[in-house]
């Protein structure tokens, strides 16, 4: 069920998105080589406990971590693990979700680790430039797949690729409601946007072929021809004019 959510509903979402801005600039500011995934994981969870926030993803649907830690050609749910670490030359994408007062905040960065390829560097300039794409598309009027086609657009223009299973969602006090937000698609098409519509847009981008599979572990999500993957995303409200973001830093 889609849901548009009252001034109040998106204050509590605001104060969730704030969070979540200030603990990816956290993993900004102690992302390098040598650090452990797990080391990340818990400068978040720390952090959030002494802000009186959940983590989202902690315990959601049995996801054993506060946040999710991709590396290279992990595309989503990579899990931290103090035997991952990062090094020179890796991009790491890392996804935060948190819960205030029962509604959440979610969005994603791609870092690069150290020294970084010209074809990495790329994929991080043209994912978040996708994700912008997306979020200049998700106008008061427009219709759902408006986003899902700007998104395509900036990437393929680039001869990246956007997978096809993984999406963006609605957004609220579950951290995923409807409706689905599709990263590729014609425009014109679905649900119009109305005001007070929380969405999390959330390109993923893969410099080869679209096609993933995943892994044992049975989250760990990765590239089939093994190419880099990066993933940006913020939470939205939609807005008469153009849609705020509940993320930003």
């Amino acid at each position: 069920m889609i849901t548009i959510k009252s001034e109040r509903e998106i204050e509590y979402m605001r104060d969730a998105g704030k969070v979540v801005a200030e603990s990816l600039d956290l993993i900004a500011e102690n992302i390098k080589v040598g650090i452990s995934t797990a080391d990340l994981n818990n400068i978040v969870a720390e952090y959030m406990d002494k802000v009186g926030a959940k983590p989202s993803f902690q315990g959601y649907q049995g996801f054993p971590a506060a946040i999710c830690t991709s590396i290279n050609e992990e595309l989503v749910h990579g899990i931290p693990s103090p035997k991952r670490i990062l090094q020179d030359g890796d991009i790491c994408s890392v996804d935060i979700g948190a819960n205030i007062k029962g509604y959440h905040g979610d969005a994603a960065r791609t870092f690069a680790v150290g020294d970084i390829t010209d074809e990495a560097e790329k994929l991080l300039k043209v994912t978040e430039e996708a994700l912008m794409a997306g979020i200049a598309a998700a106008t008061s009027g427009a219709r759902l797949s408006d986003i899902s086609h700007a998104v395509q657009q900036e990437v393929e223009s680039n001869n990246f690729s956007v997978p096809r299973e993984y999406t963006g969602h609605g957004i609220g006090q579950e951290l995923h409601e409807d409706p689905q937000v599709l990263n590729y698609g014609p425009p014109g098409r679905g649900i119009k946007l109305k005001p007070g519509l929380t969405l999390a847009i959330e390109p993923m981008v893969i410099v080869g072929d679209y096609h993933v599979k995943e892994l044992d572990d049975q989250w760990t999500v990765v590239s089939v021809d093994g190419s880099l993957c990066a993933h940006f995303e913020h939470t939205i409200c939609i807005r008469e004019g153009q849609a705020e973001i509940l993320t930003k830093r």
